[in-house]
Parts: structure tokens; sequence; C-alpha cells
């Protein structure tokens, strides 16, 4: 990607002294390289010159972590101690939006991969994610190493797993939880599923992965573990 390009004005600041260059230089860090290498009390540095145009900000960024003792704990600092260590109003309104942010990128990123580590965390995604499901259809989670969910997807054909695998290489999946959809229960698909089950659980170790279970569902009853019950 290309480098950003700097008017010949920005130039003379990046080669400049006191806190205009700094910034400057601070700004063209960022623009070439991403945020990602910043220091906590340059984070801190650079929301704070937003609000304060005309003042060195790193004093005032490196005093407040260590009053506080971290980048999170300076967040979710009150404000009237906030105010106490030198942060102004206009400041103040910068260092209480990372939070709420965070905050609600982590639910939104919750709904979009809910974990699946626990049987009442995967009973309570299939009850909502089910009652849509065509009775027969096959579908695989593909999950992260964290048991977020990647993908919920059908698998049409119990003939071939390659297909599965090339699917969670892709995803960079490294479990899978096999659900089938029944209108009676296990009975109407015991023999395939069983199967099935028992071929994933000997192949996806050479992957390095793992089939956490393989779950039947049906509007009558409540989901029904062949791991639980030993039946692959």
């Amino acid at each position: 990607m290309a480098k950003p390009s700097f008017p010949t004005d920005e130039k003379n600041l990046l080669r400049g002294t006191g806190p205009q260059g700094h910034r400057m230089r601070m700004r063209h860090r960022v623009l070439s390289n991403g945020a990602e290498g910043l220091a906590d009390y340059e984070v801190l540095e650079m929301l704070l010159y937003y609000s304060i145009p005309r003042r060195d900000t790193k004093p005032l960024a490196k005093a407040l972590l260590h009053r506080f003792g971290s980048l999170a704990a300076v967040f979710a600092a009150p404000g009237p101690e906030l105010r106490a260590a030198g942060v102004t109003d206009q400041a103040l309104l910068l260092v209480k939006f990372p939070p709420v942010v965070a905050e609600r990128l982590a639910l939104a990123e919750e709904r979009l991969r809910p974990i699946l580590g626990s049987w009442d965390q995967l009973c309570a995604y299939l009850s909502a994610a089910m009652t849509s499901a065509v009775p027969g259809q096959f579908r695989l989670l593909y999950l992260d190493n964290r048991n977020r969910l990647l993908a919920d997807e059908p698998v049409d054909d119990f003939a071939s797993t390659a297909p599965i695998f090339r699917r969670a290489l892709a995803l960079q999946a490294v479990a899978l939880i096999g659900i089938q959809k029944t209108l009676s229960g296990l009975n109407s698909a015991a023999a395939p599923l069983r199967l099935f089950a028992r071929r994933l659980e000997g192949e996806t170790p050479r992957l390095s992965m793992r089939l956490h279970d393989v779950v039947v569902v049906s509007d009558r009853r409540a989901p029904l573990s062949l791991r639980q019950k030993g039946l692959f």
C-alpha cells in the first residue's frame, strides 16, 4: 500500500521542534504504520492533544498512567478524579468515549460470534437458530480456539468429509459441532448420523481439529448429545 504523502508545510513541521512538530511526527507515524505499535502513553497522548491544542500532552498522558496504573484504568476513572489530575472538560469527553466504543464492539462481536463453550451456551444458541431449520438437514458449526462461532452451514452430502475440512481450514476453525434437526428425536436419524459422527471423530485429529459433539434437535424434545449418550 502506498505511503501517505504530505504537503510541503507539513514536511517542514515534521522536522520542527516543539509540540506541533512532535504531533505532526506522531500523525505521520500512525498514518504510515498504523496505531498498533503505539505505547499506551502515546495512545492517550494523541487522544488528549485533539482537545488540548496548544500544549504538549505527553507529560499529562504519562502522569495519568502513573496515577491510575493502566490505560484501561484511566478510561474508567471517575470524572472528578480525572479533572483533579489535570484533564480538561473537553479532554474528558474524548477520554470517556473509548470504553463505550469498546463495549459496543464487544457486544456486536458477541452477537455475531457467540461463544459455544458449554452445553448451556450451545442449547441457548440452538433454541434460536434451529427454529427455522429444515427437518432432516445436517448442519456444522465451525468454532475458533475460544469456541466462538465462525460459521453455521448445512452439509448436504455425507459421502465425503473433504469439503467440510476445506471449509474448516479456510475459516481457521479448530473445532466442529454437528447438528441434525429431526421430527421425532434420535430414532429417525440414528444410524447414518452415528456413522458420520464416528467418521468426523476419527478424521478431525489429523488436521489438529476436534469434534466437540453431534447434537439432535427437534421441536418436541430437548437437544440430545450423541457424545453424552456415548453413541460415537
